[in-house]
């Protein structure tokens, strides 16, 4: 593949994995950027910190609280730190969407048992669950079957530092 002019990574096209990584990365700063704008989040004057306490939602449907918003703002850019490399662009989607998996899983224990509870920080109702859920398949399934052969020669050992 050719260099560009100053000797650094490759002109060519970035490989399907990074893209993936980048847009999945712009869609929870997107989130998190939403979730602190009045109207788009309904409610915004009960906008708590923290808990289920916080009865503003995400376009009417999804509770959201200033942790649950910087959780997104912080994921996403730790998405778009990671997916400058194939290996990281791989360990945020496949990793991020273990994380969101246990999410859901969370969400389902925390209704099970208690939402009003106070082990429901995040806050997470029936609409967040769902949603976790589709992400974490989602993005399990880009992270994992989206460029398996793609920079590493097959390999799937590569240190996650290094393209």
């Amino acid at each position: 593949m050719a260099r560009d002019t100053r000797g650094g990574r490759s002109s060519g096209p970035r490989p399907r994995v990074q893209v993936a990584a980048l847009a999945a990365a712009g869609l929870f700063l997107l989130i998190g950027v939403l979730g602190f704008i009045p109207g788009i989040t309904t409610d915004y004057g009960e906008l708590a910190f923290a808990g289920h306490h916080s009865d503003a939602r995400l376009l009417g449907l999804f509770q959201v609280s200033i942790l649950h918003n910087a959780v997104h703002l912080l994921f996403g850019l730790a998405g778009l730190v990671l997916a400058r490399s194939i290996a990281g662009a791989r360990l945020f989607l496949a990793g991020g969407g273990a994380i969101y998996l246990a999410l859901w899983l969370y969400g389902l224990a925390i209704e099970a048992v208690d939402a009003e509870g106070g082990a429901n920080i995040l806050p997470v109702n029936a609409a967040d669950n769902w949603l976790h859920l589709a992400l974490g398949f989602g993005m399990l399934a880009l992270g994992l079957l989206l460029s398996n052969q793609v920079g590493t020669g097959g390999r799937l050992d590569t240190p996650f530092d290094r393209p």
